[in-house]
């Protein structure tokens, strides 16, 4: 077995990520003697595994309202509002999901990897639903795996402009940085492996309701494979167009299922939706 498999199986409280770092940084040895992290281990090796401190956060906490559907000691599942980030990016040092859930949880500094301590998924600033956040580390390398293994269901309405068909569907392709803007992401052939589902809820006019079932979780992944396809995202600027009726993208995260990790008991959260993409609805009806 690799050294930082091992360690990382024997460490739960340690992603795969961090033990490699903590390898490479010498905290991790083997037989007395640094390591790489796919060194093949043998019957009879003495691992020696030292955690040092977290660094010292620089994370403010800010008093931004939050709306938690539920909360126990390893994670809170919060109903994120369109316009917040989920944690501090070049651009958006403070106000973010982090920073408002630290102050809720003011321990969430020691977990994971500073800036975005608790973090195991994101959504985007204008897309507003449920975000999952971990309270420990034991939590957050449990909720990582089941989003690396993609057994975390995650489900999404968004409205298209276009009448979609068939009214079930599933687009596959590969997605990167864009090669003409590198903010942009887009369909590349050496881009990574994303699949999307879709359902269609119904037809509004010259628009389509849809349920959008992520199988992956690439970044823009819903956004760029509906423009792809021809229909994209009402409201959504970077790969559509403004809309009249919105000020942000028409997209929700609306289902989330995952395992508990204290437990293993399997749950789902549902989110409707908010009030501004209720009356872009009713707008365009």
């Amino acid at each position: 077995m690799r050294l930082d498999k091992f360690v990382g199986e024997w460490c739960p409280e340690l992603s795969r990520t961090h033990a490699q770092k903590l390898i490479a940084d010498g905290y991790i040895t083997v037989n007395n003697q640094s390591a790489r992290p796919s060194l093949k281990l043998n019957p009879g090796d003495k691992i020696s595994v030292i955690i040092p401190p977290p660094p010292p956060s620089h994370l403010v906490p800010e008093a931004i309202p939050l709306s938690i559907f539920y909360e126990d000691d390893d994670l809170m599942v919060i109903d994120k509002p369109a316009g917040l980030t989920v944690h501090p990016a070049p651009g958006h040092p403070t106000h973010t999901l982090v920073n408002a859930v630290l102050a809720h949880f003011p321990d969430l500094a020691d977990i994971g990897d500073s800036p975005r301590p608790g973090i195991v998924h994101r959504l985007d600033k204008d897309t507003s639903g449920l975000v999952l956040v971990a309270k420990n580390r034991v939590a957050q390398a449990n909720l990582s795996s089941q989003f690396k293994s993609h057994s975390v269901l995650k489900v999404y309405q968004a409205l298209v402009k276009g009448k979609l068909s068939p009214e079930r569907g599933v687009i596959e392709a590969a997605l990167g940085r864009s090669p003409r803007n590198r903010k942009q992401m887009a369909v590349v052939s050496r881009g990574r492996e994303a699949r999307t589902e879709y359902r269609v809820i119904r037809y509004i006019g010259d628009y389509t309701l849809l349920e959008v079932l992520l199988e992956t979780g690439r970044t823009h992944q819903i956004r760029v494979h509906l423009s792809a396809i021809g229909y994209p995202v009402v409201g959504d600027v970077t790969y559509g167009g403004k809309s009249p009726h919105l000020s942000r993208q028409f997209l929700h995260a609306c289902r989330l299922g995952f395992s508990l990790p204290s437990t293993g008991e399997y749950v789902e959260f549902e989110s409707e939706l908010p009030a501004d993409l209720k009356r872009a609805l009713i707008d365009i009806a």
